[in-house]
């Protein structure tokens, strides 16, 4: 496994389906899926129960179906899959980017392939519409951002100004101008 991944992997939390009120973690390292419970009820059967720990390697995780049918059941299919792949050393690596990094990639791609990107998860379409994602795509596209473009770019976002043509841009910094001109002149 590759050296520079972080020790713990994945890691989350839930409650088990209702009625149940019981707490369950899910965490994988570089080497184990660690799953623990923690039994919640009001019944007198229960209530020494004391939390509970299952460790596995990766290889024997991907053959106890037991443990697979309790990740499905509390955490959904989609996390038994993750964890599937994670466990074969299948990692999603532009997942472990930074969103400075990602940003900065995500910059030199083409608008389609940006509108692409957008729609593969909730993360990457918060990127895609990010301001600082179109700040930078703006200035790569411009020779100078002046004074009064980057103004506007702050009231309408460099997203919109990007996708504003040129005359009505010019317009709409001609009118904040002449806003600013008479908003000065009316405090004289």
């Amino acid at each position: 496994m590759a050296s520079w991944l972080p020790e713990t992997l994945f890691e989350i939390v839930g409650q088990g389906p209702a009625p149940s009120k019981d707490y369950y973690q899910l965490l994988v390292t570089r080497s184990q899926v660690i799953f623990r419970w923690w039994k919640i009820s009001l019944r007198s059967e229960y209530r020494s129960a004391k939390p509970g720990e299952a460790k596995d390697t990766h290889e024997e995780f991907l053959e106890n179906s037991h443990l697979q049918v309790q990740i499905a059941l509390i955490f959904g299919a989609r996390v038994l899959d993750y964890v599937f792949n994670l466990c074969e050393g299948k990692f999603d690596f532009l997942e472990r980017l930074s969103d400075n990094l990602l940003l900065s990639i995500i910059s030199y791609l083409d608008l389609e392939d940006i509108a692409r990107l957008s729609q593969t998860s909730r993360r990457f379409a918060k990127l895609c519409m990010s301001d600082e994602l179109w700040e930078k795509i703006v200035h790569s596209c411009c020779d100078t951002i002046t004074p009064d473009m980057r103004a506007l770019a702050k009231d309408m976002g460099w997203r919109q100004m990007f996708f504003t043509n040129k005359l009505q841009l010019q317009r709409q910094i001609r009118k904040r101008k002449q806003k600013q001109g008479s908003h000065r002149t009316s405090h004289l």
